[in-house]
This record gives structure tokens, sequence and C-alpha cells, in this order.
């Protein structure tokens, strides 16, 4: 379903912005929930099954410990948020008891991959699993009125933030010949803390701490002379000339951006709204294939070739983002070109992700729109991106339309 043929249906005319909160409403309650449950729930060991075939067909049983704490944070949220449904409490609940029970090492670090009964087979060396763990309970915390879920969320994101912060604490990729530092741990760092907030509240100090991450991406990751949002670069903030130094990776710099524009409306900070556009144009300009459409996976910061093969291939997630950054960035400027971006994305998106017969969105596609696989779940895909920017997209139109 898109707008092709009505021009006028754009974020930017009253029937244009029903059109997408009904449309973000109907497809996330007829199209995504009901693809995913309750064929993935685990009845017999706990959790979510989410490596899921194009049909929901079950391709194979091992967990991601991300999904299951992404995939509860949802299912809490969509109750805290839309209804107090209590399949969607229970769900949620069971994939919190089965990360509780299967997903911790020793050393309190969570592992990244286990199988279906949860015994372990890959633990990452950086700490993401505890973030997506983190925002679950916060979820929790809210439905059940849990200060001890509250408790148990911070302090899984103060693990987080220990080990990605901390020199030294985590092991390092690479040898300190060519240091870098990543974009990613200060987006998820930010996101973590405004879930903590928007569920229970936070204290003085993680607001300090998105205080710093905020200040760190302005001063050393968005770089105006280059019209560029950078993914990884030195420690002081120079863009390191070698393959993975000059990497960019538009729809994880989207995403931020649409993090930074959440935390500029906390605020009200027309600052921080200014520069979180910037980044979406910027990025935006780099990441959109006007031949074909959609966005890269990787661009260069100097225009040459990028070594990763799946970089002009067009996967799910920045397209789930830049539907959210676009339409955020239009509510919180006016400008029509924001609205012309969204309807743009959208219409991609739809035409080419979208399945009509089975619900959800397919994975992964070649630069020309071509499905690659017809996966819709497997360890980095599960109920989280898509549904995300479903729910967000429909809350924020509310505003504008009116609650139904």
């Amino acid at each position: 379903m898109n707008t092709m043929d009505s021009p006028a249906l754009t974020l930017a005319t009253p029937e244009g912005r029903q059109f997408f909160r009904d449309f973000y409403r109907t497809d996330l309650l007829n199209s995504t929930i009901p693809f995913w449950f309750p064929r993935s729930i685990d009845t017999v060991h706990g959790g979510f099954l989410h490596c899921l075939d194009h049909d929901g067909s079950l391709l194979d049983t091992d967990k991601s410990v991300w999904a299951q704490g992404r995939m509860s944070w949802m299912l809490l949220t969509l109750y805290n948020t839309l209804s107090p449904n209590p399949e969607w409490l229970a769900w949620g609940l069971a994939g919190l008891e089965f990360l509780s029970k299967h997903c911790f090492d020793a050393d309190g670090r969570m592992f990244f991959h286990v199988t279906a009964d949860g015994r372990p087979i890959r633990k990452r060396r950086y700490a993401y699993s505890e973030c997506f763990a983190s925002i679950a309970h916060a979820a929790a915390a809210r439905a059940l009125d849990s200060d001890e879920h509250a408790t148990r969320s911070c302090e899984l994101f103060d693990l987080f933030y220990d080990w990605n912060f901390t020199p030294g604490r985590m092991p390092p990729k690479f040898t300190d010949t060519r240091p870098m530092i990543g974009l990613g741990p200060r987006m998820m760092a930010i996101s973590t803390v405004q879930e903590l907030r928007s569920n229970f509240g936070v204290n003085a100090r993680h607001q300090a701490i998105v205080d710093r991450c905020l200040e760190e991406i302005e001063t050393l990751f968005v770089k105006p002379d280059r019209r560029v949002v950078m993914e990884n670069v030195a420690p002081n903030g120079d863009i390191v000339d070698h393959f993975d130094g000059r990497q960019l990776n538009p729809g994880h710099a989207i995403e931020a951006a649409w993090f930074i524009l959440l935390e500029a409306e906390y605020r009200r900070d027309s600052r921080l709204t200014r520069m979180a556009c910037q980044m979406l144009d910027w990025m935006w300009d780099r990441g959109w294939d006007e031949e074909c459409g959609g966005l890269f996976y990787f661009r260069d910061v100097d225009h040459k070739p990028v070594q990763e093969y799946w970089h002009d291939m067009k996967f799910w997630w920045p397209h789930d983002e830049a539907i959210i950054a676009t339409l955020m960035a239009w509510q919180m400027t006016g400008d029509e070109r924001y609205a012309g971006w969204h309807r743009q994305v959208h219409d991609w998106s739809h035409q080419h992700f979208a399945d009509p017969v089975h619900g959800e969105w397919f994975g992964y596609l070649h630069r020309d729109g071509r499905r690659s696989v017809s996966i819709k779940g497997n360890l980095w895909k599960s109920f989280f991106h898509h549904p995300r920017m479903q729910w967000l997209s429909w809350k924020r139109l509310d505003e504008s339309v009116g609650a139904s």
C-alpha cells in the first residue's frame, strides 16, 4: 500500500497525516504483530523463537539474546502505551524470564547467541545485549509498577556504560596501532536513558551521560566541513584514512538523528533540533540511491569503493529508521522537504520490503529492490525495528490527527 495514486498524501496535509497514521496503526495490528505472535512464543523453553521464513515457518531454533530483550521491550511497550492486552504482558515477561535464567555469564555480562534451551553459543566483546535487557526491564517496571524491575534496568545500563566507556574495561578489538571509537555506544546510551526516563525517570548521573554522549557525537562524529556523520573516528575525532575509518553507515546515523530529535523535543532545545536535522540531511544525501531508490547500507566519506560486499544492498532497518526520522523532522520544523522524504522512503519501502501475503517485511534486498532472501527473522532481525517504527509513527501522528 502506498501513496503513489494520491499526490496530496504527505505529512504536510491533514489527509496525508490521517492516511499515514491509519496506515501504521493498521499495518502494526493486522500485519506485523500477527506474523510474530503467537508463533514465536517458545512454549517449551520460554523466550522467543524468531528465526522465521517468509511464511512464519521456523528456520532455526537458536536465539539471539538481543532479540529476547528487544521483543520483550516491544511487547511491554505496546502493553503500556496502546492497550493492556494480558497476552502482550505475559509474553513480554516470559522473554525477561528467559533472559534472567539463561542469558547471563558468571561475570554478570550477557551472552549474544544461545540455544533454544538457553545454553550459551557466543558471547561478544561489546555490551549491547545489556542495553536491550535494560529497556525491557524499564518497560516491565512501568507495566507492573515495580521498583525491582526499575533497579535491574539501571544496573544493566550501568554495566553497559561501564563496559563501553571505561578505558581498558572492554578487551580491544584491534591493537593500539590505529585506535578508533564508534558512534554506536553513544547513540545507544542516549536511547537507553530515554527509555528509562520515559518509564520511571532517571537520576542526574544518567542525564549527565546523555549530555556527554551528545557532546561527543557533535564534536567528534558530526563533520560540518564534510557534511557527514562518521561511524568511527580516531579518539580525537580525526577521520582515519583507511577502509574502516572512511566508512559511513547512513541508516545508523539517521537513527542517531531521531534519538537526538527526541532529546531536543524533551529539552525544548532548538540547537539540538538543528544538529539532528543536519545529520539527517547530510546522511540522506549520502545514503539515498538516486538510481534505484532506497538507502545504501555503506558509503565511503571520500566516495571511494567500500570493501564490504553488501555495501549497496538495501536492509530493512535503515528504512524503518528513516521513516521515523523524516516524520519527526517534519513535525519539529514544518519543513515540507521532510514530508517529501517521508513519503519517498515510505513508498519505496512498502513497494519492496512488504509482504502482502504473509505480513511483515522481508529483511534483505539487492540494490535494485529484488529480494535477496526470503528471511523475515534471524539473529539480527526480529520483532523490533519494524514494529517500533509503526508504533512510534502511529503514536506521534495521533498528536497531529487526534488520538483514537
